[in-house]
């Protein structure tokens, strides 16, 4: 009797294996100024080639005066943000109080920390004045470890968007035009110079990515409470 040859899709092995990450793609920044601190975003939710949303703003209010964004699998950024609010509510209820930055930094380090055999999927962001009244931002990594710095970007283009961050915000290989053998001297951006670098910065990054585009979310952070705004960016 002949026997029909086996086919060869038959004679590798068929994994099956369950994913339970996935980037939702987007990018997002922050930069805290003298007075001030913002975060920026887009809208766009995607999944690999598909766009599942335009419009998921991917920033959000907290409370105390702090914003926060947890951009990379929208789950995750869903359950580490209702877990920070709630926490947040028991302080409250327990001191009495408002939670300061810093103290709301170190909260998110323990919630990130609390999952790091299964890590929340996320790169986090947060931002708000200080006690002095000066803006900051604190960027984390995935499992807790956090520092506070004067512009951070994150997310599917910021290796794009960094670099250009570095120069503008903290003058890196930039020379003082007036006295071209030394560096620049730092000093905080002002609010205006802030937004118009954010806008550049994202209007730059949806002409070279393809997850990022649609709208541009912005939350800034003064003594006089938190404004939001939305501007458009490319559609395809």
């Amino acid at each position: 009797m002949m026997h029909e040859p086996i086919s060869s899709a038959h004679q590798a092995p068929i994994e099956h294996r369950f994913n339970p990450y996935t980037d939702n793609g987007g990018t997002v920044l922050g930069i805290a100024g003298e007075d001030f601190a913002l975060l920026a975003g887009d809208t766009r939710h995607s999944s690999g080639y598909n766009i599942n949303s335009r419009f998921q703003p991917k920033l959000f209010q907290v409370g105390d005066g702090i914003v926060m964004t947890a951009n990379g699998f929208d789950g995750d950024s869903t359950a580490l943000r209702r877990a920070l609010v709630q926490n947040i509510t028991w302080y409250h209820h327990n001191h009495n109080k408002k939670l300061q930055i810093k103290s709301c930094a170190r909260l998110i380090q323990h919630l990130l920390y609390g999952k790091r055999m299964f890590p929340y999927y996320v790169q986090t962001l947060i931002a708000g004045l200080d006690e002095e009244g000066r803006g900051a931002v604190y960027s984390y990594d995935p499992v807790g470890s956090y520092e506070r710095e004067q512009t951070r970007a994150a997310g599917a283009a910021s290796n794009l968007i960094m670099p250009f961050l570095d120069n503008q915000v903290n003058f890196k290989n930039q020379m003082d035009p007036e006295n071209p053998s030394q560096p620049r001297p730092k000093r905080y951006l002002s609010l205006d110079e802030a937004l118009k670098l954010v806008k550049d910065s994202f209007t730059s990054a949806t002409e070279r990515h393809i997850q990022v585009g649609d709208q541009l979310q912005i939350l800034i952070v003064t003594k006089d409470g938190i404004k939001e705004e939305f501007y458009d960016l490319k559609r395809d």
